[in-house]
Order: structure tokens, then C-alpha cells, then sequence
């Protein structure tokens, strides 16, 4: 019971459910890509027209927009949301009709144009909607299947064991559309051990460094209606984390409407799979396409050099070639960065809290040579293409990283705010000057606030253009120390 009755099968961490989330452009692209392949093998079918010069407009027209009404319908009607609330069969039954609706269009451009190919029409248009019913029966399968293991199902914690937290547990124990990992509370002398099976993990300041950090979608304030000033520290107290703070304030008689609304608020956070804003979620696809086409890209054409690389490390000091080191990745994850090795390995400082000075007895001669052109990073296009970091983004920093004899993190209050996206091989604050070290905290603040401008305004454009810039300003760059 001290686990707790909403325990996930599956632990998935927030980046993981991320990569999961945007699966559904996939989905459509697949559906796009196999309902075109279909349409163009009608077409072009021995019976009817011998090859695809022969087709005229007229002939392929009320295809054309028979599969495009379809294909935009399909999309007009958020089914590529996969609901939670929906069910396999619902949904799978709504894409039929939504995509019959669609061809129905082609088919009056059809009996516009000719008569006399309505049945081929029809023909086709009945294994086009089969088509789509089969494959949004595997999309709609998976996503069920993940939200029944918990993998692709919010991860959320109550801060307040209060009995509207209790309210909420017993009606989510019967919805299963939230996680509901655990609860906080400073009341630790009134705080029972849990509640309804949930477990009462610690005080509200415990969150700020606890291990679920990294799994959470959003933290819940489930407090009472006369406690708004206290709602007000927490919100303040907690805003340093990267995770989504949602305020559940009761009413003084809570029915269960204001229940299920409270609930539907947790259940669909931005972080829900395949059910987010549109926007962000086009603009993660193409920045994860980006990442892999472009790192894959480079990988493969930077091979002999890394090699050789390698080679030389090894050849001028003692140790392994490439060096790996704890970071900080999106929404606390803690992962695992490559480096080609630049210190001594004796020397080496694997918990990075000491950062490298100027005329540093500890790197290398090769290391040397590889921080100032910043050469040593090049192993993380690894990172980049298992989904660990991306090619632009706020530097990885070393976890427990001091600036003077001060943790970095405990500097800035809104420190925990670039890790709101995964880091970068390259980002702004990079071709912005600042790069390395940070020797005081004024240095900090400027990371971390341009660090947080990036996230603000990052767009798949803005990346390439950071990309282009990152070059130039590190050849151009002479002082600063890697």
C-alpha cells in the first residue's frame, strides 16, 4: 500500500511521454503516405489506365479531392487526438464515417465530370475507408494499451492531504486517466500516512529535489477555499521546478461536478499524449525531425573525424577516449552526456562540480586544443539521435555544478526553467557569449535568462539560424575558456 494504488506499470519519464505524444504525426503521415499509394494504384490499375501519363484531369480530380476531403476531415475532427474518453471502437467508428463524409465530396465531382465511373468511384472509396478504419484501429489500440499500463497516462502529485485531495483520489480511482503518484504536505504532525492507498511522500519543500521530479506532468494544490494565501507561497515556492503547477482550489460544498472538472484539468495537461495544443506539438515534431535528420546527417559525415579524434586522445594521455558525465536533461531527467576526454583520467572531475579554469593543470594538451575549439562536444550527436538532447537547445550543465563555492542552481531562483526543453549541443545563450564556465553569479543570471529567452521564442527557423551562427562566433571567439 505504501506504493500506492496508482503505481504505473510502466515508468515513463516526461521526455519519454513527449517522444510518445508525437507519435501521431506519424500516424498521419502514414495514413497520408498509404491512402495516397492506394489512390495512385487505383488509378493506375492494368483495368483501367495503362500508366500515369495517360491520366487526365477529369479522371483523377474527383479522387484527388475525394482523398483530401477525407484526409482534412479526418483532421478537422481531432482524430488524431486519441482521446482517453473516446474508447478504440467510438474512435475507430467516428473515423469511418468522418472519412466516408470526405469522399462523399469526390463523389459529386464524380457525377459532375462522368457518370459513368461512379461504381469504380465507389470501389475505391470503400477500400479507402477500410483502409483508414484499419489503421486508426492500430493507432487507437496502441494508445489505449499505453494508457492502460500507465506509460502514456499523466503523472501527477496533490500537494495538501486535505479531504478534497480525498475526494479526488476516490473519483480518479474509478476514471484511471491519471496517475496520482503520491501527496505533499507541511502538515506533517496532522498528515495522515496516505490517503485512499496514496502515499504521503513528505512536506511541500521535499518536491524541490525528490527522484519523481523528472516522471511528473503537472503538481496539483488541492488546499482548502480559505487558504488562498498559502497557495500563493506554494506557487512561488514550487515555480523554480519545470513542471506544470495546476491550482485546485474547492468550493465549500464540492459536488461531483466540480469533481470531474477538477479532474479533466489534470487528466489533459499540455504533457497529455497525443492530446495537447496543436501548435506545440507541430513545433516538438519538427524539432525532433529536425534532430534526427540533421544529427543522423552529421554523425555519418563526421565519423572519420571522430575517429581520429579519438585516436589522438588516446595516444597523448593516459584513459578511454570519450569521456560521460551526469547532466541535468529536460524536466530534471537526470542523462548521461558524451564528451571526448580532455582532462587527465586520474583527474578527471566526473561529478562537474569544479568547472575548468584558465591554464587548468588537470586538461590536457589535446583537451586543450578541443575545448578552445569546442571539438570535444561532438560525441553528444549521439545524444542527440537516441532523443537525450537536441542540436540546439540550453547547454547540459553538470548536476550539483558550483559557481565559486555556491551551487549554480541555488543561485537563480528560476534556474529549473531551462529545463523545461532538452538540452543542446548549441543554443542561444551560446552564440550570445555565454559560453563555459560561469564564474559569479551575474554570469548565472545571464545563462539562465538567456536560456530562458530561447524557450520562449524557439521555432524550427530559429534553430537553423542558431545553427548557421554557431560556427562563425566560435571561430570568432578567442577568450572565452571551453
Amino acid at each position: 500500500m505504501r506504493r500506492g494504488p496508482f503505481r504505473p506499470d510502466v515508468w515513463v519519464n516526461a521526455r519519454q511521454r513527449n517522444a510518445l505524444r508525437l507519435r501521431t504525426f506519424y500516424y498521419r503521415g502514414l495514413d497520408v503516405a498509404l491512402t495516397a499509394l492506394l489512390t495512385l494504384g487505383w488509378l493506375t490499375y492494368p483495368s483501367a489506365i495503362s500508366s500515369i501519363g495517360q491520366l487526365t484531369v477529369a479522371q483523377v480530380a474527383p479522387y484527388a479531392v475525394g482523398w483530401l476531403c477525407a484526409m482534412w476531415f479526418i483532421i478537422s475532427a481531432n482524430l488524431y487526438k486519441f482521446s482517453a474518453s473516446t474508447g478504440v471502437w467510438r474512435h475507430v467508428v467516428a473515423t469511418a464515417l468522418v472519412s466516408a463524409i470526405g469522399l462523399l465530396v469526390g463523389l459529386v465531382v464524380q457525377a459532375l465530370v462522368s457518370t459513368s465511373a461512379l461504381i469504380p468511384y465507389l470501389q475505391w472509396a470503400g477500400f479507402t475507408v477500410l483502409a483508414i478504419t484499419i489503421l486508426h484501429l492500430i493507432w487507437a489500440s496502441v494508445a489505449a494499451r499505453g494508457r492502460k499500463n500507465g506509460a502514456l497516462t499523466p503523472n501527477v502529485v496533490l500537494v495538501g492531504a486535505t479531504q478534497y485531495a480525498e475526494l479526488l483520489i476516490t473519483q480518479a480511482l474509478e476514471r484511471r486517466d491519471i496517475n496520482i503518484l503520491g501527496i505533499f504536505d507541511d502538515r506533517s504532525d496532522r498528515s495522515p500516512e496516505a490517503i485512499c492507498g496514496v502515499p504521503v511522500l513528505g512536506r511541500a519543500s521535499d518536491l524541490l529535489a525528490h527522484r519523481l521530479t523528472p516522471y511528473l506532468d503537472c503538481i496539483a494544490l488541492t488546499l482548502s477555499p480559505d487558504a488562498v494565501e498559502r497557495v500563493g507561497q506554494l506557487e512561488r515556492q514550487l515555480s523554480i521546478l519545470p513542471n506544470r503547477i495546476a491550482v485546485l482550489l474547492q468550493s465549500d460544498a464540492p459536488d461531483a461536478v466540480e469533481i470531474t472538472r477538477a479532474l479533466d484539468k489534470l487528466a489533459y495537461t499540455p504533457v497529455h499524449l497525443l492530446n495537447s495544443p496543436d501548435n506545440d506539438d507541430r513545433r516538438a515534431f519538427y524539432k525532433r525531425l529536425q534532430d534526427l535528420v540533421l544529427g543522423s546527417l552529421a554523425l555519418c559525415a563526421l565519423m572519420p573525424a571522430l575517429l581520429l579524434i579519438g585516436a589522438w586522445v588516446r595516444l597523448d594521455s593516459r584513459g578511454p577516449a570519450l569521456f560521460r558525465q551526469s547532466r541535468h536533461g529536460f524536466n530534471h531527467e537526470e542523462i548521461v552526456v558524451w564528451k571526448f576526454r580532455t582532462m587527465h583520467h586520474h583527474r578527471a572531475d566526473i561529478a562537474g562540480t569544479q568547472q575548468v579554469t584558465a591554464d587548468d593543470d588537470r586538461v590536457t594538451r589535446a583537451g586543450r586544443f578541443l575545448r578552445a575549439t569546442s571539438l570535444d562536444e561532438l560525441p553528444q550527436l549521439l545524444n542527440v539521435v537516441l532523443g537525450h538532447m537536441s542540436l540546439v537547445g540550453p547547454r547540459p550543465h553538470a548536476i550539483g555544478m558550483k559557481t565559486g563555492h555556491v551551487v549554480s542552481a541555488d543561485i537563480v531562483a528560476e534556474y529549473a526553467h531551462r529545463h523545461r526543453i532538452k538540452p543542446g549541443m548549441t543554443g542561444w545563450a551560446a552564440i550570445k557569449g555565454s559560453r563555459g564556465p560561469m564564474h559569479n553569479a551575474s554570469d548565472v543570471r545571464r545563462r539562465v535568462q538567456l536560456d530562458i529567452d530561447y524557450i520562449e521564442r524557439q521555432s524550427f527557423w530559429f534553430d537553423i539560424w542558431i545553427m548557421l551562427r554557431t560556427l562563425p562566433v566560435l571561430l570568432g571567439d578567442k577568450v572565452a575558456m571551453r
